[in-house]
């Protein structure tokens, strides 16, 4: 057995350059080694532990340390943990170009014409020069760009108005604000048995208690719910009715109309997290529809616009909670970015959001096919840009990243999800790849990698 060391305290140095996170991470992690200042055999810290102390969501984590093993600098270890490789040079060779699916980003697509539209609506917004650019706005958006967002909504959410819509920094902005005005240190809040990474780190770090309820094919179970509404006595309850992440389940009508009866019953309000709301074209009405006086609705526009520009709705249930929400946004945020609303809103009123929503829905379609074709065992919708995969007998998550990684391939796990016991699954970013080709590439390596078994395709010797 090679002679490893214990898990050390390790902080990533981390500069103030631009990039994303996880390249800076996985570069830190080259530097150290390379230092002499992470030794060979030397374990990472867990990956959830290393995301909280640098307060920082756990996907950006998993990301970083899968990047640095494509890089050949780090292994996995099923059910040991993430360690420095013992010779550098272990990497599979000729494992072929890396594929990452971990991330759930929409799809790219090849339009010319619209990404000139889309040029053109940003250096239109630019334009507007001072008054836009050299000035605060209210934390809760600027009036033109609640009354936006309220348009974009209306068929789903028919007669909000602006005046219920605060302009946050994103969903994760809509969040934070959404919690503080529902919940405080040591109160509890209920949550699907698998949910967004980004809540349940926000929830730790506002000392929330996350109460688990059960989920089946078609999303949360209302009786679960109410057994915790019993037990817990919740604050609220957050959950992602269309489109789960990562299950994609999508809850049907009559079971919405029941989870809201419940809530009403026992006065807890629900975070409803819609970032997929916008991707079906004939979409089950969202609980803020049913039940718009006990429902924070967030809308954000990362998966159905574009992920840079950190713009999400937050639809409250009465308009007099407008100025405490703007409070919060304040208190964390100070606003969300000007540029970036007013960039929104011209790209609305303009008729280019639509048409990038229509881009996406039809190189999301043409992406679920292929993915059809390779891993038919996979829960998957055809306007759904994420999938989910539960393993065959014998496969672990962590064994399947771990031998995928080798390959070039991320991959999200279940267990980072999960608020109780993870099942073993994956899940599948399907927009992430820059081609078709590229996703292909990567999903064929999967399945091969499936069908051989873990036994088949392991590496150790």
């Amino acid at each position: 057995m090679p002679k490893t060391s214990h898990a050390t305290n390790w902080m990533p140095a981390l500069g103030r350059e631009g990039g994303p996170l996880y390249l800076a991470i996985a570069g830190a992690i080259a530097a150290d080694i390379a230092a002499g200042r992470l030794k060979p055999g030397t374990r990472l810290p867990p990956q959830r532990a290393l995301a909280d102390a640098l307060g920082i969501d756990f996907t950006t984590v998993t990301r970083a340390y899968a990047e640095a093993g494509k890089r050949g600098l780090v292994e996995g270890r099923v059910g040991h943990g993430t360690y420095v490789r013992l010779r550098q040079s272990l990497a599979v060779p000729g494992a072929g170009r890396a594929v990452d699916i971990s991330m759930n980003l929409p799809p790219w697509f090849e339009d010319a014409a619209l990404n000139a539209r889309m040029q053109a609506g940003i250096q239109a917004a630019a334009g507007e020069g001072p008054s836009l650019l050299l000035a605060y706005q209210d934390p809760g958006g600027a009036d033109g760009d609640r009354a936006a967002g309220a348009h974009w909504l209306q068929s789903r959410l028919p007669g909000v108005t602006g005046d219920r819509v605060a302009v946050c920094p994103g969903t994760q902005g809509a969040l934070v604000a959404s919690l503080k005005l529902l919940a405080r240190p040591g109160d509890t809040v209920c949550v699907e048995a698998l949910a967004y990474p980004g809540f349940l780190a926000l929830a730790a770090h506002q000392g929330i208690r996350v109460q688990p309820v059960a989920m089946d094919e078609n999303g949360l179970l209302p009786e679960s719910f109410e057994t915790a509404c019993m037990g817990h006595q919740p604050r609220a309850l957050y959950c992602t009715p269309t489109f789960h992440n990562p299950t994609i389940a999508t809850m049907p009508l009559p079971r919405r109309r029941q989870l809201v009866e419940i809530a009403r019953r026992h006065g807890v309000p629900i975070i409803e997290d819609d970032a997929y709301g916008a991707l079906p074209r004939v979409p089950v009405p969202p609980l803020a529809a049913l039940a718009p006086d006990c429902v924070y609705h967030i809308a954000g526009l990362s998966k159905c616009l574009s992920p840079a520009l950190r713009i999400a709705y937050l639809v409250l249930p009465d308009a007099r909670i407008q100025a405490r929400a703007a409070d919060a946004i304040r208190a964390f945020a100070g606003m969300a970015s000007p540029l970036s609303a007013a960039i929104v809103t011209r790209w609305m009123e303009e008729g280019v959001a639509d048409a990038v929503l229509a881009a996406i829905r039809e190189e999301t379609s043409a992406r679920q096919a292929i993915a059809a074709g390779l891993l038919p065992a996979a829960k998957s919708d055809p306007e759904c840009f994420h999938a989910w995969l539960p393993l065959p007998a014998g496969w672990t998550a962590g064994a399947l990243a771990s031998r995928a990684r080798l390959h070039g391939i991320g991959l999200v796990t279940a267990d980072v999800f999960a608020t109780a016991k993870a099942p073993e699954a994956v899940r599948i970013g399907l927009g992430a790849p820059r081609t078709q080709g590229d996703l292909t590439h990567g999903l064929e390596i999967l399945a091969d990698l499936l069908q051989q078994g873990p036994g088949a395709s392991s590496t150790i010797v």
